[in-house]
């Protein structure tokens, strides 16, 4: 009898689109066949501002230096060269009061990569805990692996702990009565874009010292927090490098979501079982993937540059103002919205008696305005819907505009 290849099965369990794939083809479909139409976008977290200056004559820089024989440059070193990881340790903890190592820092291609990735330096009968809302890549990856379990209707995977974030409780997860090994937490959070306050993810470092479970932690809007109670990172919180991981990227910081670039923090400190966290992740890495390419490196190294920060600040701000214009003009026209005050998201109730997928086709089909439904996020997030800031000034005021004059109340 012939042998049969097998298939990882676990990805039949998955649904047949990821969550922005549906989206980009409902609006291709809805654009097919209204034309005459203005789509403005406002789903997916796309950035829109150019790259500051001086990152583009960095990056420029570094590729003549790839045209000549002195300066060319083949496989550089799979964690990120020295420089880059020397100017992140410097400028994003050290300066900051935290001590993290280069060694500590793992450059890659993007934070969607590594917290997908992540778990393959895991067992895979770990009980996994993420929140719900939550960004898909944490349990769609999980699924992939083989620690989810099965998909109940209604309920999620039976063996996935979600952590619902509702209104009643701040949109913060709270300690799960059933034990978890690897807690995902996000802060700003996507996609509700709510922060957390240093007392509450301290009570979350307690917990995994005291569970030895290790915390997931997405950081990649950091940049966007105004509030000083909020921590930028998790390392600030005392044992913090005995427990956690955390995930940083470039993209929606110096906008290079067209680049690729960001890093990965795993403390020297972080041990299970006698077994280095840091040095599995390093060989993981050092197996899979060559490193990100020199001309992006460099380009990310300027970001630390002083006409370079002053750019990232300058973006940043443009998208905080989007935001405001967000977050105070649906307010203004009756909507119940929360985020867009540390974070580039706005999280809004829908309207009565419509799903998210509902307000969602109505929304496109009345205003040519795209935005994500909760529902994508998780049972919690029906009900809700999500907008970014990332688009340009003048089209966020558009949108907000017809928004406003056709749900008005």
């Amino acid at each position: 009898m012939q042998n049969l290849l097998k298939i990882n099965e676990n990805f039949a369990k998955l649904p047949a689109n990821y969550l922005f794939v549906e989206i980009a083809d409902r609006v291709k479909k809805f654009s097919e066949q209204h034309p005459e139409t203005e789509i403005i976008r406002l789903g997916i977290g796309d950035v829109t501002r150019p790259l500051p200056e001086a990152v583009v004559d960095a990056m420029a820089k570094a590729a003549r230096e790839m045209g000549e024989a002195a300066t060319f440059r083949g496989y550089g070193p799979e964690a990120g060269y020295p420089f880059l990881r020397e100017a992140i340790s410097k400028n994003d903890f050290r300066d900051r009061g935290v001590e993290i190592g280069p060694d500590e820092i793992f450059v890659s291609d993007g934070a969607k990569s590594d917290t997908g990735s992540i778990g393959d330096i895991f067992g895979t009968d770990n009980v996994v805990a993420v929140c719900d809302p939550v960004y898909p890549v944490y349990v769609d990856t999980n699924v992939m692996a083989g620690r989810a379990g099965e998909y109940v209707e209604g309920k999620g995977f039976s063996k996935i702990v979600y952590m619902p974030c509702r209104r009643e409780n701040g949109f913060l997860p709270e300690i799960p009565e059933r034990h978890a090994d690897m807690i995902y937490l996000c802060f700003p959070n996507n996609p509700t874009g709510l922060g957390i306050d240093r007392a509450s993810l301290r009570g979350w470092v307690d917990y995994a010292l005291e569970n030895h479970a290790v915390i997931l932690y997405d950081a990649a809007y950091e940049a966007f927090i105004t509030e000083p109670d909020m921590p930028r990172s998790i390392f600030e919180i005392p044992g913090a490098k005995k427990c956690a991981v955390e995930f940083r990227s470039f993209s929606k910081t110096a906008g290079f979501t067209g680049v690729r670039c960001a890093y990965t923090i795993i403390p020297k400190e972080l041990v299970f079982g006698g077994v280095s966290l840091n040095r599995l992740w390093n060989r993981r890495q050092s197996t899979k993937m060559n490193g990100v390419s020199y001309p992006v490196q460099r380009a990310a190294e300027a970001v630390y540059s002083e006409e370079g920060a002053r750019g990232v600040r300058e973006n940043l701000a443009y998208y905080r103002a989007n935001a405001k214009i967000m977050r105070e003009g649906l307010a203004k026209a009756g909507f119940e919205v929360y985020g867009g005050v540390n974070s580039p998201y706005v999280w809004l109730k829908v309207p009565e008696g419509l799903t998210s997928w509902e307000f969602f086709d109505l929304l496109l089909e009345k205003t040519g305005v795209v935005g994500t439904p909760g529902s994508g996020f998780g049972a919690c997030g029906e009900g809700y819907f999500r907008l970014t800031s990332f688009n340009t000034k003048e089209n966020t005021q558009k949108a907000v505009e017809r928004i406003g004059k056709t749900f008005a109340t």
